[in-house]
């Protein structure tokens, strides 16, 4: 099994990462992801928090009259997300933190969004639950995320890429979130698998 990096280790990596991230993911963001933001961000309302908002490529494509938080581990990230909002003219408070123990108080947020985030949780389940501990009843859940294939052959590569990602940068390959919101009494009501099951979108609420 690799090893986890712990979120100091985290932090350093998405600091070296983040002048190099737009450029890199953005490939995978014409290839694996397309259309994923534009299907996740729309659909936030009232007070949205963003979770691992890293350097803010969901920005432009949120409603104007939300009212938005962007939290994540790397202060290089948000930095870079600081600039882009700027320019975009798109009011946001960010703040440094770890979606595994998010420093808002219970019911705050009438929608948490994480996009191509929960891949690179130490705690996964964690995570979730704090996504379910600050969000308002009826509030709104919204994922986009790279998972484990539900075919075999492509699962089996995935589970041998994630021996190197995991050590490299703490980003898994096989996971899937969805069963795991399912379990925290999130209720789904979209769905969508992508990409020879490796890309799923979910929309849920908290009951």
């Amino acid at each position: 099994m690799s090893q986890k990096l712990t979120a100091e280790g985290l932090r350093e990596v998405w600091d070296r990462y983040a002048p190099r991230y737009d450029r890199d993911i953005s490939f995978f963001e014409r290839i694996q992801f397309s259309g994923g933001r534009e299907w996740v961000c729309p659909q936030a309302t009232g007070d949205v928090l963003e979770e691992a908002v890293g350097t803010g490529l969901n920005l432009p494509h949120y409603p104007a009259n939300v009212r938005l938080t962007g939290l994540d581990l790397s202060p290089a990230m948000l930095d870079i997300a600081r600039t882009r909002a700027a320019e975009l003219g798109r009011e946001i408070e960010l703040c440094e933190g770890d979606a595994q123990a998010l420093p808002f108080p219970d019911a705050s947020f009438d929608t948490v969004v994480c996009t191509l985030g929960l891949c690179g949780v130490p705690d996964e389940r964690g995570a979730i639950t704090e996504m379910q501990r600050v969000l308002k009843p009826g509030g709104k859940l919204l994922l986009l995320d790279h998972v484990g294939s539900h075919h075999r052959i492509v699962h089996f590569v995935q589970s041998l890429l994630e021996k190197f990602t995991v050590r490299m940068m703490g980003d898994y390959q096989t996971r899937r979130p969805l069963p795991l919101v399912e379990q925290a009494g999130f209720v789904v009501q979209r769905q969508e698998r992508l990409k020879l099951g490796m890309v799923e979108r979910v929309a849920a609420v908290k009951v």
